[in-house]
């Protein structure tokens, strides 16, 4: 039997109450397993850390075990809904670009439907008079742009998920795609 194939499940989750991640992240797992893969969260690391463990020397340690964590994956799938601001968790946009550097196949999924420029205000320019992209994208460019090239897509929900942050619906459809892929 061949061994599944590994997704890398990237996404502001990891910042949710506990219950409130297993849930999601337990659903994701669930539906990754009814296509014959794996899914690989950012949690499932075993760190442990003393009680006078420096912060920096936690946060460098976390970010060595989610790099082997990705490492050890085939693709991501991102949620990329914004979060806390007009665009993507900026720690799964470096995993989807962490990812694509090595080559492999990024998807992700927004919950938001509306293109990046609508999110900032539909202005020509912010209020310091920084231009606003204006591609009618769901995220800036460089994010969307690659995951295409990397094989992959960006997946937009029709309509409201079962929680704020997740859409079974539109995750079905990221697996489906990184299977067709």
């Amino acid at each position: 039997m061949q061994k599944p194939k590994r997704i890398y499940l990237a996404g502001p989750e990891v910042f949710f109450p506990a219950e409130e991640h297993r849930a999601i992240v337990d659903e994701k797992k669930r539906l990754l397993r009814e296509a014959g893969l794996e899914g690989v969260d950012p949690l499932d690391t075993e760190l442990v850390f003393s009680e006078d463990a420096a912060k920096q020397d936690r946060g460098h340690r976390i970010y060595h075990a989610n790099r082997d964590l990705m490492d050890s994956c085939d693709a991501i799938i991102a949620n990329l809904t914004p979060f806390r601001g007009i665009s993507a968790d900026p720690g799964t946009v470096f995993e989807v670009g962490y990812m694509i550097g090595q080559g492999k196949s990024a998807f992700g999924f927004t919950l938001d439907s509306r293109h990046y420029r609508e999110r900032t205000g539909a202005a020509d320019l912010d209020d310091p008079d920084h231009s606003i992209e204006d591609f009618e994208m769901s995220d800036n460019l460089m994010i969307e742009g690659g995951i295409r090239d990397s094989g992959g897509q960006l997946l937009v929900a029709a309509e409201p998920g079962e929680h704020r942050f997740f859409s079974a619906e539109v995750f079905r459809r990221c697996v489906r795609a990184l299977v067709d892929a």
